[in-house]
């Protein structure tokens, strides 16, 4: 088995698509953090649109989008890797102008600015999967995979602060985010796809014809722990604010730190622990990641039960661990995808990837909600037990 002990900026960045495709990540990845977090103040404050219609409207299109994922994997399948790259950033560039054009109160509009955003957020994932994939291969693929999870991460933590100081400009300051916004997707765009990567163009086509009512892998225990496994993503964004405040009575301080805390951690660790963990089998890593996972939510249960005083340190405490987890889980599991996938189907097991994490992202807010409104045994317990079982499944599954 190939392991990769050492990290190698200038091979990490050829690996992941070269320093175009690096500066492109980058712009688009600052773009999207100047907006994706204020898309729902947008709503409210420029279009005048209740907080339930834009709340709706935001979810809608990020589920709407997933419906462009079996297209968008058949593309990919016909030898397609930057131009689905840079087709995924082009319909935000729609998006975004939507959003400039929409007038006061207009929440179709909106819907529709949603649609085209969440259109291209679901397919760039897949895309950029098999574009890394396309031009590294083994244990430097998985490097480069978690090189470009960095990198998208310190784009959206800088965007978003960038966003925070300009919100002071009022409904002024969310247009012109929204327009530097169209513009970082439209650079973005132009420099993903001047990078001009392709899977052997002739030879994919025909074997996507040949074999077009060919079916991806299964992958069906390793798709329904994903949904599973997802939660975790949104845990700092949903669970912990929601635990912290409205249950735990602590400062929205912690809440802000501990999400501060997980966005440097991931950028700073997602490679080095990806590079540490690739002499285990991925799959191996993947089940680890569960079980890292689910010990953190253990610990969130136990720290919810130490009370005011002690209650919110433990958590943040307990969230360094939880953290862990998700670097491994995200350091393995797309890996783990395009090492199971044959070459002439890689595109169609991505989508059905990312359709599981979509899912499982569209899903986990009203499923966290409705169970910590039942208490913490609920929620930590539950998620605990659904994360286990899916480490399990992952564990036993036969690759074919």
């Amino acid at each position: 088995m190939t392991t990769t002990t050492k990290i190698q900026p200038r091979a990490l960045v050829r690996a992941s698509g070269g320093p175009r495709y690096a500066v492109a990540l980058a712009v688009d990845a600052l773009g999207t953090g100047l907006l994706r977090p204020f898309l729902l103040l947008y709503g409210m404050t420029v279009l005048r649109l209740s907080a339930s219609a834009t709340g709706i409207a935001m979810t809608v299109g990020a589920v709407v989008g997933l419906v462009c994922m079996p297209a968008v994997g058949r593309w990919l399948d016909r030898g397609a890797r930057s131009t689905v790259v840079a087709a995924s950033m082009l319909v935000r560039v729609l998006g975004v102008a939507l959003l400039l054009a929409a007038p006061t109160g207009h929440v179709w509009l909106f819907a529709t600015a949603a649609l085209f955003l969440g259109i291209g957020n679901q397919a760039w994932p897949a895309a950029h999967a098999a574009l890394v994939a396309t031009v590294a291969h083994g244990r430097e693929r998985d490097a480069a995979l978690a090189g470009g999870r960095a990198l998208r991460n310190a784009g959206l933590g800088a965007g978003a602060l960038l966003a925070t100081a300009c919100l002071a400009g009022g409904t002024t300051a969310l247009q012109v985010l929204a327009a530097v916004t169209g513009l970082a997707y439209l650079a973005a765009a132009a420099l993903a796809w001047s990078v001009h990567v392709h899977a052997h163009p002739a030879a994919a086509a025909a074997a996507a014809k040949d074999r077009d009512d060919e079916p991806a892998p299964r992958m069906r225990a390793l798709l329904a722990a994903n949904v599973i496994y997802v939660f975790c993503l949104n845990l700092f964004e949903i669970a912990l604010p929601l635990v912290l405040v409205t249950q735990m009575h602590a400062s929205p301080v912690w809440s802000a730190a501990i999400f501060v805390a997980n966005t440097v951690l991931v950028v700073t660790l997602q490679v080095p622990v990806t590079v540490l963990m690739s002499r285990f089998p991925r799959r191996s890593v993947l089940a680890i990641a569960g079980v890292v996972l689910t010990v953190s939510y253990l610990g969130f249960l136990a720290a919810t039960s130490l009370g005011h005083g002690w209650g919110a340190p433990a958590v943040a405490t307990v969230s360094v661990v939880c953290t862990i987890g998700e670097i491994i889980y995200a350091g393995s599991a797309t890996a783990l995808v395009t090492a199971l996938a044959p070459a002439h189907l890689l595109g169609r097991a991505l989508a059905r990837f990312q359709l599981s994490t979509g899912f499982g992202l569209a899903a986990s807010p009203a499923v966290i909600t409705a169970l910590a409104s039942h208490g913490p045994v609920a929620l930590w317990g539950s998620l605990a037990a659904a994360t286990l079982l899916s480490a399990s499944a992952v564990a036993t599954e036969k690759d074919r």
